[in-house]
């Protein structure tokens, strides 16, 4: 039903012959009703006919050649054969209608597969660059990496880069569906096709323009709304022999009646000709691309970007997910959970506390010095500098702060040292390393050492990864995995508060493969991920998603559909749409047959005329569309 021809001037070419048509059909009526001679009429007939069907016979023609049979065909042959036993006008009419609706289909296509383009337009075409020292206006596509740019308040970031100076706030939402702006400082990762608010900010170029994450998107859309669903795959190939069909059963109603029944011809073959266009399969065959093509363009301006119909189809069937654990269920870093002051006469200020770990660790490479810092500076409490700094490799550290020495380090290496805990301390340290935190005890030498407290850091499960997993079993997910290379005591303790099925831990990669294939034994399993240490996993699943991969270029290869925000939110939003979509295919596909079938049978016990015929026929192939459009504005 679609056109297969593939030039820029074919949707206007096609919507003048449509117009022609009409404008030849209109006067061939109005004729009807003069004193004017015949053949004026009949030009009318031949203008509308030329210009209706033009198009109808290039593609009948070019099928013919590949040995198919389509509905193009079928329509053609419909009109000729109207026009063949004196009824012009039904064939005019047929023609028109046929050449609307293929204008009107291809209007809410193409507005399906350019709701990703309008992100084009966040793109400018020239940006400050500097060159020599200078600030120059330089084109997009000629600007390299590690060129330093400038982007102002109000301006869209054209291309990736990192931050080098200036703060602000940058509006994602084109990108990765998130409303709020994200703050920006030196450091931080742009990304192309979003938009600067607040400050100005100068940052380096890190990716060309044909490598930035706005050309990935728009890339990967076109190409996923090119990969066809299953089920339109089968229903494409089915056309063939269902058009083939029409045609023998057309046959079969004009010979049977008029040469074994002696009905007369005419009556047979204009019954023949009206079956002939009601049965055509043209609803069925868009019922299927008007609601994924829909699907997929309004999922990517919400920041999930699907494949594929076909991805899109199969995630409405998963019933087992499996989850990668460290950022993705939790936030991927560290930070400080518990502040724990030693009572009695040594007893330290919670901040002042953390303020002297954070000096201890101030020159410290330590995973877990960062987190300290960061909370200290959090906190905006003054970090001194720190003294005779020396490490202990696997044990901690130690330095002095206003002439006091530090010692900061494990609970192992504390009790290595004999430094005393008070039991009560002792015993909340082994609860929280049960509950996966790793610990650091500060401890000052003062007349003699003594302990100051203890510091409890963990990567924290994300605020909105319980009510995402609730989401999920709601949206019809039987069973959920979780599948990490963290200690088992750690990850399970984190699928209990999370209410997860199964816990596997201890995983290298390899292993997580293994992993999805036994839970491939028991149905199709969808692995969720970062991208990265997951891609293995991600690739083996028979959906692999991609968790709050904006810029991952690992994660955008890799994914069947990748969720651009970290937002897990997001994660239900694409269940929900995937599941809506199936049964927005489900009611086209039911509708689309119910129609053909009650116009066949009409037409063949009550003998409902061609116009009618043709309305009924057509007016089904609109509303498929404009339902599966519906899927643009999907909300959850």
């Amino acid at each position: 039903m679609e056109s297969t021809l593939h030039t820029d001037d074919a949707p206007q070419i096609e919507t003048l012959l449509m117009l022609l048509c009409g404008l030849g059909l209109l006067a061939g009526i109005g004729l009807g009703f003069s004193s004017l001679p015949l053949p004026l009429q009949q030009l009318c007939w031949v203008l509308a006919y030329g210009a209706g069907g033009y198009f109808g016979v290039v593609e009948s023609f070019q099928s013919l050649r590949k040995g198919q049979v389509d509905v193009d065909l079928l329509m053609v042959l419909a009109a000729l054969g109207a026009a063949y036993i004196g009824h012009p006008l039904e064939g005019a009419m047929l023609l028109f209608l046929f050449a609307l609706s293929n204008v009107l289909q291809n209007v809410a296509m193409e507005r399906s597969r350019s709701a990703i383009q309008s992100l084009m337009k966040l793109r400018p075409e020239r940006i400050h660059c500097q060159l020599n020292g200078q600030w120059t206006l330089c084109p997009v596509t000629e600007v390299q990496p590690g060129t330093r740019v400038l982007v102002k308040p109000g301006e869209s970031i054209a291309l990736d880069g990192e931050v080098l100076s200036g703060k602000s706030a940058v509006d994602e939402s084109s990108l990765t569906g998130e409303s709020l702006p994200i703050a920006k400082s030196e450091g931080d990762s742009l990304f192309s096709g979003t938009v600067n608010q607040s400050g100005s900010l100068e940052y380096e170029v890190t990716k060309s323009e044909a490598e930035s994450t706005l050309s990935k998107i728009i890339s990967m859309v076109e190409n996923a709304q090119s990969e066809k669903a299953s089920s339109q795959r089968f229903l494409e190939k089915a056309e063939q022999v269902y058009a083939a069909g029409v045609i023998l059963f057309t046959l079969g109603l004009i010979f049977v009646p008029w040469k074994v029944w002696g009905h007369p011809f005419e009556s047979s073959f204009y019954q023949a000709m009206t079956v002939m266009v009601v049965a055509s399969p043209c609803a069925l065959i868009i019922s299927t691309p008007a609601a994924f093509l829909s699907a997929i363009g309004g999922a990517a301006r919400r920041g999930v970007l699907f494949k594929g119909g076909v991805h899109l189809e199969r995630m409405a069937g998963i019933k087992t997910l499996a989850f990668d654990k460290t950022g993705t269920l939790t936030r991927g870093e560290p930070t400080v959970t518990h502040l724990i002051p030693v009572p009695g006469e040594y007893q330290a200020d919670p901040n002042e506390l953390l303020r002297k770990l954070a000096a201890v660790e101030a020159h410290s490479e330590h995973p877990l010095a960062e987190a300290v810092l960061k909370a200290t500076r959090a906190r905006n409490l003054e970090i001194p500098e720190p003294q005779n700094f020396q490490s202990i490799p696997g044990r901690g550290a130690v330095a002095t702060m206003e002439n006091q020495e530090l010692i900061a380090g494990s609970l192992r290496y504390f009790e290595e040292i004999e430094v005393p805990i008070p039991t009560e301390l002792l015993k909340r340290c082994h609860q929280l390393q049960d509950q996966g935190h790793s610990l650091i005890l500060v401890a000052e030498q003062s007349e003699s050492l003594h302990l100051l407290g203890v510091v409890a850091l963990a990567d924290e499960i994300r605020e909105d990864a319980a009510r995402m997993i609730k989401g999920l079993r709601k949206r019809g997910i039987e069973r959920i995995a979780m599948l990490t290379g963290d200690h088992p005591r750690v990850a399970a303790h984190i699928a209990g508060q999370l209410g997860i099925d199964d816990v596997f831990a201890g995983l290298l990669p390899e292993q997580k493969v293994d992993i999805i294939r036994e839970l491939q034994k028991e149905g199709s399993v969808a692995m969720v991920g970062d991208g990265v240490n997951d891609a293995p996993a991600l690739a083996t699943a028979n959906l692999g998603i991609a968790m709050g991969a904006a810029g991952t270029d690992v994660a955008m290869e890799t994914a069947d559909v990748v969720l651009m925000s970290n937002d897990l939110c997001h994660l239900v939003n694409a269940f929900a749409l995937a599941q809506r979509s199936r049964r927005i295919v489900a009611q086209n596909l039911i509708f689309s047959l119910s129609v053909i079938l009650i116009l066949v049978i009409s037409t063949l016990t009550i003998g409902i005329p061609l116009p009618l015929g043709v309305i009924g026929h057509e007016g089904s192939t609109v509303l498929v569309c404009l339902n599966g459009l519906r899927l643009l504005s999907f909300k959850v």
